[in-house]
């Protein structure tokens, strides 16, 4: 087969890719205060009577984000399940969620002994509106997880306005979005809830950990609480000021001794590592904007490749980009795979890899019988993924582009042959 002739040829004169895995450093500022606490031993995030690092990251995250109470945790899986429990819903209560998202988001739904609701989502890589719609009203929907997967950010007026209709709590997954904005409203503080990522492919690197953010004093204490604040512990949480303190003081004063404990904390290390790095997301958001926009530039040249553009009211913050790719049959799609990574850049099509935990019917833990979801499937056969991070120069960033559209033109020029 014609595939097999390009796929393993190298580019000639060929500059080599950049590394798109590391992250960026830490900041020199992290090392003083890791080192004290080293030294003390002093890890565990309520050890210290007061200002313990993740409680001051909380007060700072909070603060950056514009909202009343930050919860630090373990990962994004965990706020995402700590934000369903704390939502008080039913055993086997229905949570829609896009089709398209990390098989994360689901399983923090399985976790939280509700049923995941599979919504289509469209080749833009966002929600389609009529099928959420149709869900939405007829499927006894409890709760909407949005995941903002990979950045792109869905009809947040559309999806809220249907929601509050119908009196449906939204958690937004914004583990990719730290730093966008819609209609200049920060991404994560439209739902009631928003859960943020400090793993390292994120805009902020922390190896691991996560955020989950609220205006709601009810739904912070519980999760405060089950995240693992035994006995007394939650009065080293504060709010803002002295009437939200006073709230906050009033919903744990309910919740206390009435909620199992997960043990889901962040560490003070961890918090230690991502406290200088919250200076660095505008800068980060604005080198990653203009390097996702210039390659975005330049791939949609290409008559097989497209770029989906953005909606309107939205402010991206991305780390990397996809795209589509158009009139290749499942053959060339993978001899244009092969063809990009024998000129050093890695493409992933999510829905090609038997095991991608972005594609749909990998997620076999679901209960029940998986829906078809014809819209989601096409868009995972042909929706590619290749990291872009804000660290990477002009050049480099030339570097990949040639890449992907040598790796285009091998395989269109060989079918024409």
């Amino acid at each position: 087969m014609y595939f097999l002739k390009i796929s393993f040829r190298k580019a000639e004169s060929m500059t080599l890719a950049p590394n798109v895995y590391d992250a960026e450093s830490i900041p020199e500022a992290a090392r003083a205060e890791i080192d004290r606490l080293l030294q003390s031993g002093d890890l565990f995030r309520y050890t210290a009577p007061e200002d313990a690092p993740v409680a001051l990251l909380e007060r700072e995250f909070a603060e950056f984000m514009g909202v009343k109470y930050a919860l630090c945790v373990s990962s994004c899986s965990a706020a995402l399940f700590l934000s369903l429990k704390a939502l008080g819903l039913p055993r086997d209560a229905k949570v829609l969620i896009p089709a398209f998202t990390f098989a994360a988001v689901p399983s923090s739904v399985v976790h939280a002994d509700c049923q995941p609701v599979l919504c289509e989502v469209g080749d833009n890589y966002r929600v389609n509106l009529d099928d959420f719609k149709i869900k939405l009203e007829t499927g006894d929907i409890k709760a909407v997880i949005i995941s903002h997967m990979r950045g792109h950010t869905s009809d947040m007026d559309a999806i809220m306005a249907l929601c509050t209709a119908h009196d449906i709590p939204v958690v937004e997954d914004a583990a990719h979005s730290l730093g966008t904005t819609w209609h200049g409203e920060k991404i994560g503080t439209i739902g009631k809830i928003g859960c943020f990522s400090f793993q390292s492919y994120k805009l902020v690197n922390a190896g691991e950990g996560g955020v989950m953010i609220t205006n709601d004093p009810d739904v912070v204490a519980q999760a405060v609480i089950m995240s693992g604040a035994y006995e007394h512990m939650w009065k080293k949480h504060s709010g803002p000021d002295g009437q939200t303190q006073s709230e906050l003081n009033e919903a744990f004063a309910r919740w206390q001794n009435k909620l199992p404990l997960y043990n889901l904390r962040m560490s003070n290390l961890s918090a230690a590592v991502i406290r200088p790095q919250l200076p660095e997301v505008a800068r980060r958001v604005r080198d990653g904007r203009s390097n996702h926009d210039y390659v975005a530039k330049r791939l949609n040249t290409s008559p097989w490749i497209t770029v989906p553009e953005k909606l309107p009211p939205e402010e991206r913050a991305p780390d990397s980009i996809q795209f589509n790719l158009a009139g290749m049959s499942y053959d060339q799609i993978g001899a244009f795979q092969n063809a990009a990574a024998d000129r050093g850049v890695k493409v992933q099509v999510f829905g090609r890899s038997e095991d991608n935990a972005r594609a749909f019917w990998n997620w076999q833990f679901i209960p029940g019988d998986m829906p078809d979801l014809p819209m989601t499937r096409a868009m995972l056969g042909n929706a590619c993924d290749t990291r872009l991070p804000a660290r990477l120069t002009k050049a480099e960033l030339d570097v990949i582009v040639e890449a992907l559209l040598g790796a285009a033109d091998a395989v269109m020029k060989a079918k024409a042959a």
